[in-house]
């Protein structure tokens, strides 16, 4: 992969990870030896070999680990040691998991796992099963838990808390591979969130752009934790899921940087995906009544913020005329009824600049209006 002129290199899921970990901790449970090398299967049908970084025998365990590489991504987890135990288990039960520590446990309705169930998704387990059955057959009676070293510390900075998944990190990936600077895995967790909080039967979600926007629309609306989605750039990627996962109302926060953008037709609001309009932001303002100076100062502007600082000091108010543009691109990519979106706009320091209230977000009311 390449970005801005250097490759950057990929990495392994911690599910890869732990699929290794359980195979080399199996082939030395049932009596053989460490392998120098484990191989694992991915979903895409590749074969990755790991070097084990621990492994250790006990009266009826075995245990391995694999350091995650990560490749070039800032993966919060990399360089953490996964760790896997392997148990004989009861006649008949199958290939079972259990978190260990550092692994995160539900216990919020919404996710891809039941309550109570370590955070182990999916695809990791089916890896973990797959990798198990090369040594021991399809039909294995093992238990399989799964750890984290600092797994607890790391999961401060996940949305493992905000998402009712507690004790540590959960064991994710749904290709093996961990491809650098991804957008697919924010937007995952985005959807994760939406799900959690329609489980929890909220009625109202709003997504921030970042912190600052996120503490304001928490304190503007009076809203628990879990009624916040971290959306980051991806707007769009918020609004098309809560499409076909609605909520009764929908609120969108950002500083006034990221919603002139969406105002002027982005839904991905990245400073990579381009940067806001300012001459269009200056025809706005004209448009508001502004004078030919301040239109040419907001022109000039070094930031939109700046422009936005220009227009106040004249008295303007260019945050409710964003943000109605804002709406208007917003409740386009939502196209639902029955969903009232709202638009807030905030300045670096929280305070509100600018609102659309709650409307009803139908495609044709977003185009006419």
């Amino acid at each position: 992969m390449d970005v801005e002129g250097k490759n950057l290199r990929r990495g392994w899921t911690t599910g890869t990870c732990a699929a290794a970990a359980s195979k080399a901790a199996c082939q030395a449970l049932l009596g053989g030896e460490f392998p120098a090398l484990v191989e694992v299967t991915l979903p895409g049908g590749q074969r990755p070999a790991f070097a084990l970084a621990m492994e250790e025998r006990d009266e009826g365990l075995a245990r391995a680990g694999v350091v995650k590489d990560a490749g070039d991504d800032p993966d919060v987890t990399h360089g953490a040691l996964i760790i896997s135990t392997v148990r004989e288990a009861f006649p008949g039960s199958g290939i079972t998991f259990r978190a260990g520590q550092g692994v995160g446990t539900v216990t919020r309705a919404g996710l891809p796992l039941a309550v109570g169930e370590p955070a182990i998704n999916p695809v990791p387990r089916k890896m973990i099963a797959a990798a198990i059955a090369e040594v021991a057959g399809p039909m294995a009676d093992l238990e399989i838990e799964i750890s984290v070293a600092g797994g607890e510390l790391l999961a401060e900075k996940t949305l493992n808390p905000r998402l009712g998944i507690l004790g540590g990190i959960s064991i994710l990936g749904t290709t093996g591979i961990v491809i650098p600077f991804s957008c697919a895995a924010w937007i995952h967790s985005i959807w994760r969130g939406i799900d959690v909080a329609r489980a929890a039967g909220l009625s109202h979600i709003a997504g921030s752009t970042g912190n600052t926007s996120e503490k304001a629309v928490a304190a503007y609306h009076g809203l628990p934790e879990i009624a916040l989605i971290d959306m980051g750039d991806f707007v769009g990627g918020m609004l098309k899921y809560l499409r076909s996962h609605p909520v009764e109302r929908v609120t969108i926060a950002g500083g006034v940087a990221k919603m002139t953008k969406l105002a002027q037709g982005m839904l991905d609001v990245h400073s990579k995906r381009g940067m806001a309009d300012l001459a269009a932001l200056a025809e706005l303002a004209r448009d508001a009544g502004a004078s030919e100076a301040l239109a040419a100062r907001i022109a000039a502007a070094n930031t939109v913020a700046g422009a936005f600082e220009e227009a106040e000091a004249e008295g303007l108010d260019l945050g409710e005329r964003v943000a109605r543009l804002a709406w208007r691109t917003a409740a386009k990519a939502l196209g639902r009824p029955d969903i009232a979106l709202e638009i807030l706009v905030f300045d670096r320091e929280g305070r509100p600049k600018g609102r659309a209230p709650f409307t009803p977000s139908d495609h044709s009311e977003a185009s006419s209006s």
